[in-house]
């Protein structure tokens, strides 16, 4: 019986050989991909380090021993051991930004990177944007992906773990933004200092019973970055109670929460929230103005 790595040659033989494993097997799929031949892809293509688009000029092209062997090698490892593919490639992608990563930190999977290429608008509308944070920031792939739409702006990427921040430090040198964007060890806002014009956050908030449920692959994902609580809203009461004093007038407040928002709009009746919508996907981020903020904030003094 010959072994797989003597029949398959090519990139097409690869691709052909990985989606038809990946379907017979139990997989989940949401760590930067949602089907079979999206994974199969990024696992061949940047395991030979290849674009993943327009890249049929390679389709063809005879592999070396060594390449074949590392394909497999991943392949075996995502099946097996359920690790999310972007571990196995220490490579994620967000906002078309590659970022490096690896079990210290959540694989990037955000939908506000679709808001922030937009330059946050229309919400922001005029406001001219001079300091941004990056709460609970983990690999910095939202704060850094803000900082080069926001080309002037000078970014926190604040985070509790030195572990993440340690990972957002080597994205901040590999995209070249050490002039602009700092990291800052902070339990939520309690080590910062001053005001910022943005405040974004994807913090954690899965929920006890969703943490009992979730798929072999958020297992190898670090929980400090993921369970908050019974209700999932340990942070998000954090970040709420905490913001007013953190903003400038005329700033924003954007926070991911998931599937915890009928929980936060049930706990904060009175707060105006704006659920976002995303042509791309996801859902369960909210928009507070700083004016709405504050005044809830006198409120509930």
């Amino acid at each position: 019986m010959t072994h797989p790595i003597d029949d398959l040659k090519t990139v097409r033989d690869f691709l052909r050989y990985a989606s038809s494993r990946f379907a017979a097997s139990d997989l989940f799929y949401g760590h930067g991909t949602d089907n079979v031949w999206d994974e199969a892809v990024q696992l061949v293509m940047r395991t030979l380090h290849l674009p993943l688009e327009n890249n049929t000029l390679f389709l063809d092209a005879n592999l070396t021993w060594d390449e074949r062997h590392l394909i497999l090698e991943r392949l075996e490892r995502r099946i097996d051991q359920r690790i999310p593919l972007a571990y196995l490639l220490g490579e994620a992608w967000f906002m078309g930004m590659p970022f490096q990563i690896d079990e210290r930190v959540l694989v990037p999977r955000s939908p506000l990177a679709e808001l922030i290429v937009t330059g946050v608008q229309p919400w922001l509308g005029n406001h001219h944007v001079e300091r941004i944070l990056d709460l609970c920031t983990g690999s910095g792939c939202i704060g850094i992906a803000a900082a080069t739409v926001f080309d002037d702006a000078r970014v926190d990427l604040a985070d509790i773990s030195p572990d993440a921040l340690a990972v957002a430090e080597a994205n901040i040198t590999m995209h070249e933004l050490g002039d602009r964007v700092r990291t800052v060890q902070s339990d939520v806002f309690n080590e910062l200092e001053g005001r910022y014009d943005l405040i974004l956050s994807n913090p954690p908030y899965v929920d006890a019973d969703d943490m009992a449920s979730m798929p072999d692959e958020f297992h190898h994902e670090p929980v400090l970055g993921l369970a908050a609580g019974h209700d999932g809203l340990e942070f998000a009461h954090r970040i709420l109670a905490g913001a007013h004093a953190r903003l400038n007038p005329g700033g924003l407040l954007i926070v991911e929460v998931g599937n915890s928002w009928p929980a936060l709009e049930a706990a904060y009746p009175a707060l105006p929230f704006v659920w976002l919508e995303f042509e791309q996907g996801g859902d369960g981020v909210f928009l507070l103005t700083a004016e709405d903020l504050a005044a809830w904030s006198a409120e509930n003094q």
